[in-house]
């Protein structure tokens, strides 16, 4: 991989990988400066690129309303299902209380499955992400979740990092109609603009995590983002999707999953992890590189179990 930094990255100096121990360079995402509305304005862009734009820029999303189509939505969640029926995905119990009929979430389903692939290459995400990254997408990790996790607020940035920061944006589709009981996705407009915050900013060692896990991100971090949020006076928005509907969001965007009132209603969807193709993607919080951005984006196996992607991934080409 050919990194589009300006400032070259030599990984064997790194201390290890750590958001403080990357050089600060750009390119910054054209639609993260100053004069982005100018940009905007001056570039060659329909009135639908220049609105998604300008909503990305302002607030840190958009949402694309009946993106996917219902046909698609249906015939991919029935393969999931099928797929866990007969343990080719296997699902582990997360009882959120009594009564909770629903299993916990799945990572990188696209990678046991190729029916993801329609969804992670469709078009109007593609371009949209090619719009604001000024890149070519690649995908980085998918979840997929039958309810609602009730994540604490978070910024993807402390999970998954790139350099130059900021080529990271997620996508999350929903597969069902989104009731407001069944704890929606939350996300807080405006928030992208915050600082970003990393695992130093909040007292996280590598030793910290590698000895306790997630102790100190829940004690340290969590609380240190609600704080923040509620100091700029933000408000939050609720997601309350229709099947097909796309929330895209920021790399820095505050969001997390609300609380699910009624533990009887699903909240069928997918959660997509992109980077821009050129940049280089690491885990903060867990100070590791990212492996998955060698892999082969879509995918691994087709509907009856075969390889036919890529195998293995290759060290990128991180110099000069």
């Amino acid at each position: 991989m050919r990194l589009f930094a300006e400032k070259p990255l030599k990984r064997s100096r790194l201390p290890s990988y750590r958001a403080e121990h990357f050089p600060i360079s750009g390119p910054a995402p054209w639609l993260d400066l100053p004069d982005a509305e100018q940009r905007i304005r001056s570039a060659s862009l329909t009135t639908e690129q220049a609105e998604l734009c300008r909503h990305w820029a302002n607030d840190g999303y958009v949402i694309l309303q009946q993106a996917i189509p219902g046909k698609l939505v249906d015939s991919v969640w029935t393969n999931y299902e099928e797929a866990v029926a007969s343990g080719k995905i296997r699902l582990n119990p997360e009882s959120s209380g009594d009564g909770d009929p629903y299993p916990g979430r799945f990572l990188d389903p696209h990678r046991k499955s190729g029916l993801f692939c329609p969804i992670l290459k469709h078009p109007k995400i593609t371009a949209a992400l090619r719009l604001f990254f000024g890149h070519e997408p690649r995908t980085l990790q998918t979840i997929t979740s039958h309810k609602g996790p009730e994540q604490g607020l978070h910024s993807d940035s402390i999970h998954m990092t790139t350099y130059p920061i900021g080529y990271l944006a997620a996508a999350w589709v929903a597969f069902e109609d989104i009731h407001p009981d069944s704890g929606p996705l939350v996300y807080y407009p405006r928030s992208h603009r915050l600082p970003y915050i990393f695992s130093q900013d909040v007292g996280i060692t590598v030793e910290d995590f590698k000895r306790e896990g997630y102790v100190k991100y829940r004690d340290n971090y969590e609380p240190y983002i609600r704080k923040l949020v509620e100091e700029a006076g933000l408000e939050p928005h609720y997601f309350h999707a229709r099947k097909g509907d796309v929330l895209i969001w920021h790399a820095n965007l505050v969001h997390g999953g609300s609380q699910r009132r009624n533990l009887q209603l699903s909240r069928k969807a997918l959660v997509c992890h992109f980077y821009a193709k050129g940049a280089f993607v690491y885990h903060d919080l867990a100070a590791s590189i990212s492996k998955k951005q060698y892999m082969g984006t879509c995918l691994l196996r087709d509907r009856e179990g075969n390889l036919f992607g890529p195998k293995r991934w290759l060290p990128a080409r991180t110099t000069e």
